[in-house]
């Protein structure tokens, strides 16, 4: 037991702190991704075909429409990151940093997307000024998502990681930050908005709260970024424990952040039916 010691050991791979998150994620993250790619292939295969034969029954099609674009995006890019970690990035830096930069794209536009969707009524119908909304939602998504691109890169020659500069880094402290306010605080403030203003609290009662699940999925996941930054800038005591498990925690959370683009899409199709 070393609980007791008065040092600090930041070598995941010193003993006495040993962490075993690697071998463990090698092992379990690529069917994991394999088995989520094909579950939200059928769910927004299923999602895509219920809106196109019957938009008219929904509450916003054009909504649901670019919730469904945005998951099959995000789930297109799970196969290749899968092949990474199995068999090891081959491909370079670039295409790294693409994939991160799609993933995020997609992952942000949903969130500014659901925003949107609660704030309004706007998706009601394709129109004008629902298309220039869209193009607006996408293209900012795009900008905000340029920062995960230019912190992301390949370490070791072999693995496409998401933070290959400093935690103190300016690019990263600025995509911590948009992750954050996109993943963690905008979730709490349409949860405050609807609580405060019927208006919101109405349109939640009618559907718009179950676009949320494609936000709540990810708050555990900024919270666990927010954590990574107090442990790595010591603002937080590191110790054995927390080396040993944070690593853990942070990944299952990206794990829960991940099924999102398979729930989410089946639970809006489930919502239709019934």
């Amino acid at each position: 037991d070393n609980t007791d010691t008065n040092y600090t050991f930041l070598d995941y791979d010193a003993a006495p702190c040993h962490n075993r998150f690697c071998p463990l994620f090698q092992r379990v993250a690529p069917p994991f991704l394999a088995t989520t790619c094909a579950a939200a292939a059928l769910a927004t295969s299923a999602l895509l075909v219920a809106l196109i034969r019957s938009p008219q029954e929904w509450r916003w099609p054009p909504l649901v429409a670019q919730l469904a674009t945005g998951t099959a995006l995000f789930a297109a890019l799970l196969p290749a990151l899968a092949a990474g970690i199995a068999r090891g990035w081959h491909l370079g830096t670039g295409p790294c940093r693409l994939t991160h930069l799609l993933w995020h794209w997609s992952l942000f536009a949903q969130a500014l997307l659901v925003a949107s969707g609660s704030c309004g009524i706007t998706w009601a119908r394709w129109d004008p000024r629902s298309r220039r909304l869209a193009v607006a939602l996408w293209a900012a998504a795009l900008l905000l998502a340029t920062p995960a691109a230019l912190v992301s890169g390949v370490a070791a020659g072999t693995s496409c990681v998401r933070r290959s500069v400093g935690i103190l880094a300016p690019v990263y402290l600025l995509h911590l930050a948009l992750c954050l306010c996109l993943l963690l605080l905008l979730p709490a403030g349409l949860l405050l908005a609807a609580l405060a203003v019927p208006r919101i609290r109405a349109s939640w009662a009618t559907g718009a709260g179950l676009t949320w699940l494609f936000l709540w999925l990810w708050v555990p996941y900024a919270a666990g970024l927010a954590g990574e930054f107090l442990l790595q800038t010591g603002l937080l005591e590191p110790t054995c424990g927390s080396f040993e498990h944070f690593d853990l925690a942070l990944g299952l959370s990206e794990g829960l952040g991940v099924l999102h683009c398979g729930i989410g899409p089946l639970v809006l199709l489930l919502a239709w039916r019934c």
